[in-house]
């Protein structure tokens, strides 16, 4: 039989909460293990066990919010850096997309609201904000499959050895890539389709091809598209909308 692991642990890994979130649960009461209430902090559980949560701890995830930002140049993803904003800044009610569908922000939604992935400060687009620790998990594991789709324009010659190269072949940190979707979409323009995230990957994938990147754009990660919202502005991610 394997070894017991820390039940908050388990439950992160099979995407039920975040650890932070498992030990607040725990802490309530509102976790179950084989039908056990168990409120111990701590406690380790068997990895065959079967672990649910209370209905009121669903709904309570069901009622988080999470934010689209169409984030532009100059911010950055997450913590502030010297002259320079974090993205979070943008979320204010001025800023709301106003062809969105009615709701309104409430100070409730910025409680544990962080990003769910990164953009670089040169970079603009789409950017996810939440307070589902399930959906953040699911967006930034390493073990992700989600695609996320990026609009490059960029100076330099691109032949079929380049789109060669960029779709597979290309070694960062030693580390070989995951084969990437990319293609020509206009002269000066590359589409990247990616399902890894290495820091800054796009611009060193491109350097390492002679290419200059004049502009990058994240415009879609998994089902969610950026669409038509508006650059500096916001909305909530719609009911019907899944990543």
């Amino acid at each position: 039989m394997s070894e017991p692991v820390r039940l908050s642990k388990l439950m992160a890994q099979r995407g039920l909460c975040s650890r932070r979130e498992a030990d607040e649960y725990i802490a309530q009461g509102l976790v179950f293990v084989d039908g056990e209430r168990i409120s111990t902090l701590g406690i380790k559980v068997f990895e065959n066990q079967e672990i649910s949560l209370a209905a009121s701890a669903r709904r309570t995830q069901d009622e988080r919010a999470t934010i689209l930002v169409n984030k532009p140049v100059g911010y950055v993803s997450g913590q502030p850096e010297l002259g320079y904003s974090p993205a979070a800044k943008l979320i204010t009610p001025e800023n709301q997309d106003p062809t969105s569908e009615p709701q309104t922000l409430l100070p409730r939604h910025f409680s544990g609201l962080a990003p769910a992935g990164r953009l670089d400060i040169d970079s603009r687009g789409l950017l996810v904000f939440t307070q589902d620790g399930r959906l953040a998990k699911h967006l930034t594991s390493e073990h992700s499959t989600i695609e996320k789709e990026y609009v490059v324009r960029f100076q330099g010659e691109v032949t079929d050895d380049t789109l060669a190269l960029l779709r597979h072949g290309l070694i960062l940190d030693d580390k070989p890539l995951l084969p990437a979707r990319v293609e020509l979409i206009q002269h000066d323009r590359l589409r990247f389709i990616l399902k890894e995230g290495r820091h800054r990957q796009i611009r060193r994938m491109c350097d390492l091809v002679g290419l200059h990147i004049l502009s990058l754009m994240r415009v879609r990660i998994g089902d969610v598209r950026l669409g038509k919202l508006p650059e500096g502005c916001w909305r909530f991610l719609r009911p019907d909308e899944r990543f």
